[in-house]
Parts: structure tokens; C-alpha cells; sequence
């Protein structure tokens, strides 16, 4: 991407992640006081992979029961997700804590999702087709058409056709798209 798209997209991902923040406090105080009754511990971090492969926090309010292997979701038992948790991915709330990733410059709005640092598969294929060059994002192509990470080059080309077509308007698209319940979130396997 040109410096100036990726100082523009940049600007909106610090004011839009600022505003969402204050707009969403109380609904994220409210999810963590729910999350802790559920689980005992409502927020989630995991290290993923970032811009440039370097490995980054990812911060989540937690779907899952605590003793849940950390593996990628398709991979998942369906049964270690909490009702509350249901709830959470249905509505795409889990996500609402990543806008400190986003505000921390890890992150985007809109991006490929940031993967694990085991799937080598799905590495390997996003290295070959340059995704690595762009800050992974909450939401995307592959979030809305329901790509999970099960099929490696698959979501490698789509990130890649998202970034080579990545602007202000797709970014407002791809936003309004998830906002609007495009994308019913990370599959849960087995």
C-alpha cells in the first residue's frame, strides 16, 4: 500500500478504536463483570503473529472454559465454549477488546486475521503472497465470507486479494459488513 493510504487507514484506526473505547466502556465493564461470574477470568490473551511475523498479545474477552488447549478455533472443542461465550461470538463482542491492539498500533480494524505462531501452514502461505506487510485487522474479507483458518491457502489468497484492493472505502465496507452481522465468526471444530 502507498504511505499515504497507510497513513490514512492508520488515522482511522486510531480514532475509530479511541471512540469505541469511550462509546463501549460501560458495555465492556459490563461483559468483564459477566465474563468473571462465567469463567473466573473473562479476559483472554494469546500471542499471535503480527506485521512483519513479529508476535504480539492478542486481547479478547474470553469464550471459552479456562483448561481450553490454545489452539486455533477451528481446532477447538465446541463443547469447551460457555453459554455466555456463545453469546459473545454470535454478537462479535469477544472482539471489542482488541481495539486496545488496535490503538496500540498491532492491529487494524480491518486486516487478515492474526494467526497463531504454530500453523505453519497457513504461514508459510501468507509469507508467500506478502500479507505479512500489512497489520493483521479484526475484521476483513475472509471474517465476512466466513473463511476460517482450516483452509491455509485459501485464506492466504483472500488476505491477499483484500490488501492489494485495501482503501478508505473497502475498509468502510468491510466495517459496516461485520457491524451489520456479516460473518458469523471464528468456526468452532470437533
Amino acid at each position: 500500500m502507498s504511505g499515504w493510504k497507510v497513513i490514512i487507514l492508520r488515522g482511522l484506526d486510531i480514532s475509530f478504536s479511541l471512540l469505541g473505547l469511550v462509546v463501549f466502556l460501560p458495555l465492556l465493564l459490563s461483559v468483564a463483570i459477566i465474563g468473571l461470574l462465567d469463567t473466573g477470568y473473562p479476559i483472554f490473551l494469546q500471542v499471535r503473529m503480527g506485521k512483519h511475523k513479529r508476535p504480539f498479545t492478542l486481547i479478547k474477552f474470553r469464550t471459552m472454559v479456562v483448561s481450553t488447549q490454545s489452539v486455533a478455533s477451528h481446532l477447538a472443542p465446541s463443547s469447551s465454549v460457555t453459554k455466555f461465550g456463545s453469546f459473545l461470538r454470535k454478537t462479535k463482542l469477544d472482539e471489542l477488546p482488541q481495539l486496545l491492539n488496535v490503538l496500540k498500533g498491532e492491529m487494524s480494524l480491518v486486516g487478515p486475521r492474526p494467526n497463531l505462531l504454530n500453523q505453519d501452514e497457513l504461514i508459510k502461505e501468507r509469507e508467500c503472497l506478502g500479507v505479512y506487510d500489512v497489520l493483521p485487522g479484526i475484521t476483513g474479507l475472509a471474517q465476512v465470507e466466513n473463511i476460517d483458518m482450516s483452509t491455509p491457502e485459501f485464506l492466504a489468497r483472500t488476505d491477499q486479494e483484500m490488501i492489494s484492493d485495501l482503501g478508505v472505502g473497502s475498509y468502510f465496507k468491510y466495517i459496516v459488513m461485520t457491524i451489520l452481522g456479516r460473518g458469523a465468526g471464528d468456526t468452532i471444530g470437533r
